[in-house]
């Protein structure tokens, strides 16, 4: 099984493309389980929720990977977690770093508009940029192979099935 893992700042398509992406048969699809917490217990977070959303997270990727899949889509995981806690807090705890790590990642940036949904919060251009590089920053720190997706909605799908489709052929990032 071959896990990639859609990471960046808010509203860069992340979440849409992966629940797309996720009807080819033998792929499946972890959601983003950070939305779902802050749908429901709202958007002022504490470390400890970010702890929480980690947990959350770790379970929800068990569950989908128990099934085999050939290729697993992460909509997001820990270090995005971890780049969520550097943002709020200034720091990420260790336990943020130290969940297995996907094969690749896929940095998307900042470069389409944003859209708001009632759970995000950075959505000027100056913290979207501060926010796109603390996700960056966390990816370099966890010396993760990633490649980076910008352009329109459909030369980020473009280039996503095209880094899928080389990660496939290669088995290697």
């Amino acid at each position: 099984m071959i896990t990639v893992c859609f990471h960046g700042a808010e509203s860069t398509g992340k979440s849409v493309l992966a629940e797309r992406l996720a009807q080819q048969p033998g792929w499946a699809w972890v959601p983003e389980f950070g939305r779902t917490y802050c749908e429901e217990h709202g958007t002022d977070l504490t470390m400890d929720d970010l702890l929480a959303i980690a947990r959350g997270e770790a379970a929800a990727i068990a569950q989908v990977a128990a099934a085999r899949p050939d290729l697993l889509i992460l909509d997001t995981d820990q270090l995005m977690t971890a780049a969520w806690a550097r943002k709020l807090f200034g720091q990420a705890p260790d336990a943020l770093l130290t969940y297995p790590k996907a094969d690749l990642y896929l940095l998307f940036e900042a470069d389409v508009p944003w859209l708001e949904d009632g759970t995000r919060l950075f959505g000027s251009a100056e913290d979207r940029a501060a926010f796109a590089a603390q996700a960056r920053q966390v990816l370099v720190d966890a010396g993760v192979p990633f490649r980076t997706i910008f352009g329109t909605w459909e030369e980020r799908e473009a280039e996503v099935r095209a880094c899928i489709a080389d990660v496939i052929a290669t088995g290697a990032a």
